[in-house]
């Protein structure tokens, strides 16, 4: 386990609680948990670096703890509890100077947690139904929420008792008909005090809290269906995101403008990630795969097929390399596909169904098959 954990560069938290590690240089996926306690409890919601060398994971489970996972010797060190699962899910998980680290679950619980306290060190309340929160790559002690009906905040974690700013609420429609926001997504802008976020309801808008306004600078559309995630490339000014659809598109945040579709998701994208330093970006979802697209030519660079659904990922720093599909990914994914064919090939039609229980009926389902031969 220890010499397989070192060579994995992407990692996936699944439904099924399992921690799935992999290498494109070695074109191989691995499997990282314990299977004589693996339950649905343990389903990992969120994934984060433990420290800057990226020697520890931290993964946030269902049921409310935050367990430890070491990348270099392939095993979890440690599990605590952070929150109660009656609660909601994670929405967000972050450290903090080492051995701190933020939490933030689907009610509005933002929580602190050091090493060598069982209750926060620090606690506020980010409003209601809260579907993400995000910390800037900057300033640690900068983290962002937003969620339905729950407008882009930012917190500094120094002065907790109210954020630092506060997004209005969009303008009203051309019939002077409040419109609804929904954040589902957010990423601080490098180089800038700018956030931008991705909603419920396929927009996409930038905020500058230096702007009295409060409102977005900037507001675009991709598509028609809910956005579910986004992540900014290392450079240029533009955003990836992703919808329930499984469609990735590259947006333009200085025009607003749709510059690219990358291709090849068949299920619904609930993570997605852009490299530190390659033009490269990770998606997975729904349909059970990983993806690695490039964002100069968009085309799928690789395609692992990792039989859960998968709920986040994480990439390493270090350089991506290998090509094509992992070890036995584009066989599983062939296989798979043969075997639904064969399921649905030996069920009966409704049609005939019908037909043989007619009066001679199964003489006539006979003569239609022949005559279709």
């Amino acid at each position: 386990m220890e010499e397989r954990s070192r060579l994995c560069s992407v990692w996936l938290g699944s439904e099924t609680g399992i921690l799935k590690g992999v290498s494109l240089d070695r074109k191989q996926a691995f499997n990282f948990c314990n299977t004589r306690t693996l339950s649905r409890e343990q389903e990992v919601r969120a994934l984060c670096w433990g420290d800057p060398a990226e020697s520890e994971l931290l993964l946030g489970c269902l049921d409310g703890t935050v367990r430890t996972f070491s990348t270099e010797k392939g095993v979890f060190t440690e599990a605590r509890s952070c929150g109660d699962p009656q609660e909601g899910c994670f929405s967000g998980l972050a450290s903090l100077r080492g051995s701190a680290v933020i939490t933030c679950v689907e009610c509005g619980k933002l929580r602190v947690w050091r090493e060598d306290s069982s209750r926060p060190v620090a606690e506020l309340d980010a409003g209601s139904s809260v579907c993400r929160m995000r910390q800037s790559p900057v300033d640690p002690n900068r983290v962002a929420t937003g969620g339905k009906e729950n407008g882009l905040k930012i917190w500094d974690l120094e002065r907790p008792e109210k954020p630092v700013f506060t997004a209005k609420n969009l303008r009203d429609d051309w019939l002077d008909l409040r419109r609804p926001h929904w954040v589902r997504d957010m990423a601080f802008i490098p180089e800038s005090d700018k956030v931008v976020t991705c909603t419920g309801y396929h927009q996409v808008h930038v905020f500058d809290p230096s702007s009295p306004r409060r409102r977005p600078v900037l507001e675009a559309e991709f598509g028609e269906y809910p956005l579910t995630a986004l992540s900014l490339p290392a450079a240029g000014h533009t955003v990836v995101v992703g919808n329930t659809q499984g469609q990735l598109a590259l947006l333009d945040l200085r025009k607003g403008l749709v510059r690219g579709v990358l291709k090849g998701l068949s299920g619904g994208v609930r993570a997605l990630q852009c490299h530190a330093s390659q033009p490269l970006v990770a998606s997975c979802g729904l349909d059970r795969f990983l993806r690695i697209h490039s964002l100069e030519d968009r085309k799928l660079q690789h395609k692992v097929y990792l039989k859960s659904r998968l709920n986040c990922l994480l990439l390493a720093s270090r350089e991506l390399q290998g090509g094509g599909a992992a070890e036995g990914g584009a066989e599983q994914e062939v296989k798979e596909e043969e075997e639904e064919d064969e399921v649905w090939d030996s069920m009966e039609r409704v049609e005939e169904a019908a037909m043989k229980r007619k009066p001679g009926g199964g003489e006539e389902v006979k003569k239609k098959k022949k005559a279709g031969d």
